[in-house]
């Protein structure tokens, strides 16, 4: 059976042309398995949960907990260093807004890169103007990656923070995060990982990583939206106050004080998302019956077919660089005489979807000296067949626009 029988989206029809979705790095499209997983609970296991002793709650709480295992599983953490938050922006908003608030101080740098998506930015802009701390952005080298060399340089003794992205979601560039981690570490620099962009097609260790905090979103790997995943430090979310007041994140309440409740649930105030949480176990489960194995083979080989073919177009103006085995299946490019905007709207007339404008990467497209960009963007249940039918409609927009 073909891998994509298992996303009932991938049968739509649009114009009377089948769909191909191009958009992956905006959000996966989601398997059978996961859209029952959601329909079960509400159908048969909707009661809310930690909060009730009866039979229904204990399953709902249950099965909640069991997708947080999995995470933990997933990530190779213990399970109470899993908060669940809406998305991978929440994620580091919390991050922010409880430890770097509390434990940086004014002229401490905060090191982000010139390739941070908004949501990796602002919180920390926010909190210049909070606290006054001072933001320092790494560049990247003339390939589109991170720059190791200059990493070395700009990690001074200045810096208490690094806060970067596994990937870019524009130039598709694995960066080398790990040696970047690693040099954090040895000064005893506090590190977050975006891994927004990474998780759906490679593994992560975050006992390897050493990381600090890492971040990413459930749809961006085949689960619902509404999930983010937060992993810290057990002793470093011990030592942060709460982030959100209310039900559930506390122990005790009076009428002068709280104490909060024990981890992970001081970060998790309210009603939680419970049934997409609940039903993203199931994701986690279809990427490992799959196994990274087959999704990193499939995945190259699109990424190569995709460059290659993109490379022929001469009228294209292509960002960043394919390195073998350091890129992800994206591609950011413009045609020559057509506005981004133009071309998404066009393709999408004939059911290829792409993504254009500046991807939440605003800073990085000022430095590309372009406005907007179009974005490609594959993942496993993509086809050469599809990359193919990029490209000729490429050409038949080209020659729409060609002076």
């Amino acid at each position: 059976m073909s891998i994509s029988k298992n996303f009932p989206i991938l049968k739509t029809k649009i114009n009377g042309h089948d769909l191909v979705y191009l958009d992956n790095a905006s959000t996966c499209q989601k398997p059978q398995v996961m859209i029952e997983a959601l329909s079960e609970f509400y159908t048969k296991h909707n009661a809310n949960i930690h909060r009730s002793s009866n039979p229904l709650a204990d399953i709902a709480t249950k099965k909640y907990e069991d997708s947080r295992l999995a995470v933990a599983q997933f990530l190779n953490c213990q399970k109470n260093e899993i908060i669940f938050t809406r998305n991978t922006t929440e994620s580091i908003n919390l991050v922010a807004k409880t430890f770097a608030k509390t434990f940086l101080q004014a002229g401490d740098v905060v090191l982000l890169s010139l390739a941070e998506h908004h949501s990796n930015i602002v919180p920390w802009l926010q909190l210049k103007q909070e606290i006054g701390i001072e933001l320092a952005y790494l560049p990247l080298d003339k390939n589109g990656y991170l720059d190791i060399v200059q990493a070395k340089i700009m990690l001074t003794d200045k810096v208490k923070f690094v806060s970067i992205q596994a990937a870019s979601n524009v130039l598709g560039s694995i960066h080398d995060y790990r040696e970047i981690l690693k040099l954090a570490k040895v000064k005893n620099i506090t590190t977050l990982l975006d891994a927004a962009q990474i998780v759906a097609h490679e593994s992560l260790n975050v006992q390897e990583l050493a990381c600090d905090f890492l971040v990413f979103s459930a749809h961006k790997m085949f689960g619902p939206t509404g999930v983010g995943v937060l992993y810290g430090r057990k002793d470093l979310l011990q030592m942060m106050p709460a982030f959100l007041g209310g039900g559930e994140m506390i122990n005790q309440v009076l009428t002068d004080t709280f104490t909060p409740n024990e981890l992970p649930y001081k970060f998790e105030a309210g009603t939680p998302n419970i049934a997409d949480v609940v039903a993203f176990k199931s994701s986690l489960d279809f990427i490992k019956n799959l196994t990274w194995e087959y999704i990193q083979k499939t995945e190259q080989e699109l990424t190569d077919y995709l460059w290659q073919e993109m490379l022929k177009l001469d009228f294209v103006d292509i960002y960043g660089k394919n390195i073998a085995n350091k890129h992800l299946p994206i591609i950011s490019f413009n045609l020559k005489n057509a506005h981004a905007h133009d071309v998404a709207e066009l393709l999408g007339e004939q059911a290829i979807i792409v993504r254009a404008g500046q991807h939440c990467t605003q800073i990085l497209h000022e430095s590309l000296g372009v406005p907007a960009t179009v974005r490609a963007s594959l993942t496993f249940y993509n086809t050469k067949k599809e990359i193919d039918l990029l490209i000729k409609n490429l050409r038949l927009i080209y020659n729409k626009f060609k002076v």
